[in-house]
């Protein structure tokens, strides 16, 4: 069931602005905007927060709210840099929805909370003698305290050591699950995305350029420009393939067989080996095909018996099923 409608939507900043945004957000979805620095996404969650004078219209549960204060909006805001009260310890900064908005139960609302994100033994700490994980766990535990409708959440993992961001990222998947929350994540991390997400929407220079499910945006871009922007390689022209349209295709290096010997595949080519660069685990190939280069990446172990001196003949081949048509 839809829960939120962003319609139209436009924002200057500047020389920056959000372009006739359009795209909605179902109930209970973790729904993900991604897209690199300086796209808009910050901009975008802090309009949906209630943070900018908007064009068009966000609609929440069939009414436009596009004209409230952020405390009339229900949602919970979390940081990138967590946006403490540094003169207020754990429990008051939880808390601190109380002072404009009536919470239910709020001492029994504090410690289901707390004892959840493991945050009891902090509550009468100051927040400066925090870790970086205690404070991210404390600003999450201040945006459910006022027991939001839907959850924003600003780049929650770009503070946290990598080591630990496989936890975290499971850590928000359980608070997503356990409060039955609706979540929007801003994220540059494809990573990220690709764990967390029902569904995405890539954001570019201040438009939405494809929405759909995690693994529909992720593996088939509605465009070139979508391609690039998610890593994809061998971005080359169908003609190639002996078919009959302009349009390119790209196919995944991880799919690409290699050997010195004849391939059974939809598709084979002959071509001459460019560059074989050992990655640890991996070889790194180059193929050269009439005009077109291909790339491909063989693990150590299934390349052997199959190497190639730069500029000899090699065959390349991969199935039909492995192309995602641009």
């Amino acid at each position: 069931m839809e829960l939120l409608e962003v319609k139209n939507l436009s924002y200057k900043l500047g020389n920056f602005k959000l372009d006739d945004i359009n795209f909605n957000v179902n109930q209970g979805e973790y729904f993900v905007l991604l897209g690199q620095s300086g796209s808009g996404k910050t901009l975008l969650l802090e309009s949906i927060a209630g943070f900018n004078k908007v064009e068009g219209e966000i609609n929440f549960r069939g009414s436009d709210i596009s004209q409230f204060t952020p405390e009339n909006r229900d949602v919970g805001f979390v940081y990138q840099d967590f946006a403490l009260f540094p003169n207020l310890n754990v429990r008051d900064n939880i808390m601190f929805s109380k002072k404009y908005k009536q919470v239910e139960n709020p001492e029994e609302t504090l410690l289901d909370i707390s004892e959840f994100l493991g945050l009891m033994p902090l509550l009468d700490r100051r927040i400066e003698n925090l870790s970086g994980g205690e404070k991210q766990r404390v600003a999450i535990a201040r945006a459910l305290f006022s027991k939001p409708k839907i959850l924003l959440l600003d780049e929650p993992l770009s503070a946290i050591d990598p080591t630990f961001r496989n936890s975290i990222m499971k850590f928000l998947k359980d608070i997503h699950r356990r409060y039955n929350l609706t979540t929007i994540h801003v994220t540059h991390n494809f990573r990220e995305a690709s764990y967390l997400a029902d569904r995405i929407a890539i954001v570019m220079k201040g438009q939405i350029k494809q929405v759909g499910t995690a693994s529909d945006v992720l593996n088939s871009p509605s465009s070139i420009e979508v391609a690039k922007f998610l890593g994809f390689k061998n971005i080359l022209p169908v003609s190639i393939l002996k078919e009959d349209s302009e349009n390119l295709f790209s196919v995944d290096p991880n799919t690409i067989q290699i050997s010195k010997e004849q391939l059974y595949c939809d598709y084979v080519f002959k071509g001459k080996l460019e560059e074989c660069m050992g990655i640890i685990d991996h070889y790194k190939i180059f193929i050269n095909v009439e005009e077109e280069q291909f790339f491909a990446k063989i693990l150590k172990r299934d390349y052997m018996g199959c190497y190639a001196d730069r500029g000899e003949s090699i065959y390349i081949g991969f199935d039909k099923k492995d192309i995602c048509y641009l």
